[in-house]
């Protein structure tokens, strides 16, 4: 059943308006053959679609795009984008901004709805703050107020605990944290609000990529404390997004 078929069967009385609202959310999308681009995302989950662009061709990453902004795409959020992405964007989007650090690249026509609550983002060292970069402005993007706290891992306590103040206004926190990654449960145990641990390949070669923190942060003692994947910066910002929004 397409949009016609659903309005006329609204006219005609045999489908109500709200089971007509309920499947218009499941519509549309276009088929590019090499890609299915949902354009009703946004009203389903409340985040548009987002391009993830490690491997895909500059032609399909402009393909892609161009079919967004043809059906009215205000919004766009495109991940692990590099220079020559950004390049590709900017001719199609000319408001497109590349954000380097997070490797994220932004359209942003029209405000996002403000979520109340701070989003706190702290990582281990300088060495995770691209992954933080990349959770920082995906939450920004969908709404939110974001603050950073980097830098402040274990091998010196007194940094993360002289900034109890940030911690403890925040209202969803992620922790960002490579080598063993225990940063996730020494904040863990100081706050009431959630923890979105990231573990990061940074560290040294027993590290296994990511895995020791990765299996760290999975093990916390703390309790609270939910894990997303190694460097999914992205999927964290997005997890805090959802659980900001709940508070109105």
């Amino acid at each position: 059943m397409d949009i016609n078929e659903i309005l006329q069967s609204v006219k005609d009385g045999s489908l109500s308006v709200e089971d007509a609202a309920g499947k218009i959310k499941y519509l549309p999308f276009e088929d590019l053959k090499y890609a299915v681009v949902d354009y009703h995302r946004q009203l389903r989950v409340g985040c548009p679609e987002v391009i993830y662009c490690a491997g895909k061709s500059p032609e399909h990453f402009r393909g892609i795009l161009e079919s967004m902004k043809k059906n009215g795409a205000k919004n766009i959020l495109a991940t692990r984008a590099d220079e020559t992405m950004y390049e590709i964007a900017k001719s199609v989007c000319n408001d497109a901004v590349y954000h380097k650090d997070a490797r994220i690249i932004t359209v942003q026509g029209e405000p996002a709805r403000k979520n109340k609550g701070i989003i706190l983002v702290a990582s281990g060292g300088t060495s995770d703050i691209p992954v933080c970069e990349e959770a920082a402005v995906t939450a920004d993007f969908l709404g939110n107020v974001v603050e950073r706290l980097y830098d402040v891992g274990v091998a010196g306590l007194h940094r993360i605990l002289s900034r109890l103040d940030m911690i403890k206004n925040a209202n969803v926190i992620i922790v960002v944290a490579g080598m063993e990654g225990a940063l996730a449960s020494v904040v863990g145990g100081l706050t009431d609000k959630p923890v979105i641990a990231v573990p990061t390949s940074v560290g040294y070669g027993a590290n296994f990529g990511g895995l020791s923190s990765l299996l760290s942060m999975l093990n916390s003692c703390a309790s609270g404390v939910g894990v997303v994947n190694i460097d999914n910066g992205f999927g964290a910002g997005y997890l805090a997004n959802n659980i900001n929004k709940l508070g109105g």
